[in-house]
């Protein structure tokens, strides 16, 4: 009796673990969800892209010369990373995948955003931001007949505000930095400061100034060629108004334009052809202003 007792214990247990194998473990399989692709597209297939809104003016972005810039509403330099955001869409993946649903039901037929991205004129990738899944936080996202859920940072980076959209380095990533004249400031108006870089060695224009070129490399890079503005505005010029000025000289033959429309609390430097003003740090608007010349004190 005991025997079949312990040979009952020990088939009751063969059959827990095969029911544990058959059933625990595909449903365990099944909770691992499918991930989709919303495209296999890369980041630089696209010219141009075009984002919609309901009640404002649509924001265009095209590719010039391998960098991107706002065609509209404004003609400026775009913030590289924030296109890359933007962009980032053709990228995403969803656990969830919905063919033929109601568009109605997801808020796609009225959305709250559209972005087309843009490849030529015939070949053009549209997704339509809909509503929030209450559950997951999550957004709907319409593309090709098929609806994502996905995260909403997508559409919050496709609705930037436009003035954040601009690209915050007062220079032009094409522009080749040869030279500084900054003796309209006031602090170099005496000794007329010009600074030159002449076959890759840097000059200046003060004969006791004893400048080390790494240093002065270093303050090229750090204060200009890597120093984007913490915020920036537009600007028009005021021909009534002359402020304190410099320019700086590029490779090509051509000069950059600076008004220093203000150097306390913050350094607020206008640059008159693109139509911005680029406000600094003052500890930062103090280095981009005075290089380190190491000069001998009087």
């Amino acid at each position: 009796m005991k025997k079949r007792w312990l040979l009952n214990l020990i088939l009751l247990v063969l059959v827990a673990g095969l029911v544990a194998f058959v059933y625990l473990r595909p449903k365990a399989d099944a909770e691992q969800s499918t991930s989709h692709e919303l495209t296999n597209y890369k980041l630089a297939e696209f010219n141009a892209i075009r984002v919609e809104f309901p009640a404002q003016a649509a924001v265009t972005f095209a590719k010039v010369d391998g960098y991107w810039r706002i065609t509209a509403p404004v003609n400026m330099r775009a913030d590289q990373s924030s296109v890359q955001r933007i962009l980032s869409i053709i990228a995403a993946q969803s656990t969830d995948k919905i063919t033929g649903g109601d568009m109605a039901k997801f808020g796609l037929s009225n959305p709250e955003i559209k972005l087309k991205l843009i490849r030529d004129k015939d070949n053009i990738e549209e997704f339509t931001f809909g509503t929030h899944n209450p559950v997951t936080e999550e957004q709907y996202v319409a593309h090709r007949n098929n609806v994502y859920l996905v995260s909403n940072g997508y559409a919050e980076a496709a609705a930037t505000q436009l003035i954040e959209l601009i690209d915050k380095s007062p220079l032009k990533p094409t522009e080749k930095v040869v030279g500084f004249e900054f003796g309209r400031l006031e602090q170099w108006q005496e000794v007329n400061l010009k600074v030159d870089i002449v076959d890759g060695v840097w000059k200046t224009s003060i004969a006791v100034a004893k400048p080390q070129q790494n240093e002065m490399n270093e303050w090229l890079d750090f204060s200009w060629l890597h120093n984007p503005a913490k915020s920036v505005e537009t600007y028009t010029p005021d021909r009534k108004v002359t402020y304190p000025s410099f320019e700086i000289k590029l490779a090509d033959g051509s000069k950059v334009h600076f008004d220093k429309v203000q150097e306390s609390p913050e350094l607020m430097l206008a640059r008159p052809d693109e139509g911005l003003i680029y406000h600094f740090p003052s500890d930062m608007g103090f280095s981009m202003l005075n290089p380190p010349l190491n000069i001998p004190s009087k």
